[in-house]
């Protein structure tokens, strides 16, 4: 059984050069790996280029991706197809899919890596390998159009002041990454300041509740489904996320 919430974020990234055979400078942090966890994360990991920065062209035949931005504004290369896009997009990359991204704004472009193994190895051509959605206008992705693998929903959550989400490994795990506002995260007797930048990883067998601070609290969520052989060692537990009103007993924040 795992109890071991992961907390982490932005603030001391590595330099990275010549990330996908490309020159310039990469700013990389890892916020999970896959020890640990049951869902088949292979990373979620924080990346940013300075103004005119590239990430190279790269073909997935293993892995899924998802980049959401987080800030600037770019180019996004799928297959050899240019498209512009912003803070709040998400690019689901499936396999068989070659993708790279371009600043092309006046500020970094920060985005957040989210990448799981696929269920083959081999892309499935009734499947769309390849989507842009911009979260905060159009809302929660179903990643079942473009993926095989673990990932069950993407979406960016946002809480009023004081209002509270809890979030249950029921048969899933959580990832969540701090885009504004600032709250606090209880799991167990641990409180946890949340803050932009700052990322929590829920695994099986845990859980936390997020409460928002006066200004709010907006996060990037993401679900994966956690295998059968890997639920058989896990207790039962209630659904997977709740929001709870401010009179919520003082042990559950």
């Amino acid at each position: 059984m795992r109890h071991a919430v992961i907390v982490a974020d932005n603030r001391r990234p590595a330099d990275v050069h010549g990330v996908h055979g490309t020159r310039g400078l990469t700013q990389w942090a890892c916020l999970a790996r896959r020890a640990g966890l049951g869902g088949g994360w292979e990373a979620v990991e924080w990346a940013c280029v300075p103004v005119g920065g590239v990430s190279g062209e790269h073909l997935h035949t293993r892995t899924e991706e998802v980049y959401v931005l987080l800030a600037g504004q770019g180019e996004v290369t799928l297959d050899g197809r240019p498209s512009a896009v912003r803070a709040g997009d998400a690019i689901l990359t499936g396999l068989g899919t070659t993708h790279g991204l371009r600043n092309t704004g006046t500020e970094p472009l920060e985005w957040l890596v989210i990448e799981m193994p696929a269920r083959t190895a081999q892309p499935n051509p009734i499947v769309r390998h390849a989507v842009i959605t911009n979260l905060r206008r159009v809302g929660p992705v179903d990643p079942g159009a473009v993926f095989t693998g673990p990932l069950r929903t993407l979406q960016v959550t946002r809480l009023a002041a004081r209002e509270r989400a809890v979030l249950r490994t029921a048969g899933i795990e959580h990832a969540v990454f701090v885009t504004s506002g600032s709250g606090r995260a209880a799991t167990g007797d641990v409180r946890v300041p949340l803050m932009p930048g700052r990322a929590l990883t829920l695994p099986l067998g845990t859980g936390a509740a997020l409460t928002a601070g006066l200004d709010g609290l907006e996060y990037v969520h993401a679900v994966l489904a956690v295998p059968a052989q890997e639920l058989a060692q896990e207790p039962v537990q209630e659904p997977t996320q709740e929001f709870v009103p401010e009179s919520v007993p003082e042990e559950l924040t």
